[in-house]
């Protein structure tokens, strides 16, 4: 089998110098960053279409990594494209709840609502007991729609840098064992 492309997907803000994406885009150099476009007030069809082209552009076979909003986005993109198939994998990491108006940011409640549909590929969600923009059982539940493995990282906050999640050795060690199992 080919090397994957590992596609990173960061999520409202994007991820910054101290996050966790960003410090295993440090440890990993094969990893790529997508850029999905204003970060600030993204749109969920632009997204999708970033996602789209980064999916399609991309040589062989694609594990996708992604973190809050963007978790949201790989379910929507999933239900809606074909390229899905060239998904290997996916590593979804604190989905945000975009259906609860008040736990989230007015911005992440433009993807709502919640894809209910399978993933077409293999996936980890992870949640966090004290997120937040989700509780561990609506991530949990997400997981159960999406098909995926759920992973309880315990009381992690959003797992972002405001909750310390620059280093994150789970984060790197799932991602590990998703590309030891394609």
């Amino acid at each position: 089998m080919t090397q994957p492309t590992i596609l990173v997907l960061p999520g409202l803000g994007n991820s910054g110098p101290d996050h966790w994406q960003t410090w295993l885009e440090g440890r990993l150099p094969a990893l790529t960053r997508v850029e999905l476009s204003d970060w600030d007030a993204p749109e969920p069809d632009r997204w999708v279409e970033r996602l789209d082209h980064a999916v399609r552009s991309a040589p062989g076979p694609v594990v996708l990594v992604a973190h809050s909003l963007s978790c949201i986005l790989v379910a929507r993109w999933a239900a809606d494209g074909d390229a899905a198939a060239k998904v290997a994998a996916a590593l979804l990491v604190a989905p945000p709840d975009v259906e609860s108006p008040g736990t989230v940011p007015a911005e992440a409640c433009r993807f709502a609502p919640v894809p209910a549909d399978p993933l077409p590929f293999p996936a980890v969600v992870v949640g966090s007991r004290s997120d937040p923009y989700c509780s561990a059982a609506r991530a949990c539940g997400f997981a159960a729609l999406w098909g995926a493995d759920f992973i309880d990282a315990g009381e992690a906050g959003h797992i972002n840098s405001a909750s310390g999640h620059g280093p994150w050795p789970m984060g790197e060690t799932l991602l590990k064992d998703l590309l030891a199992q394609i």
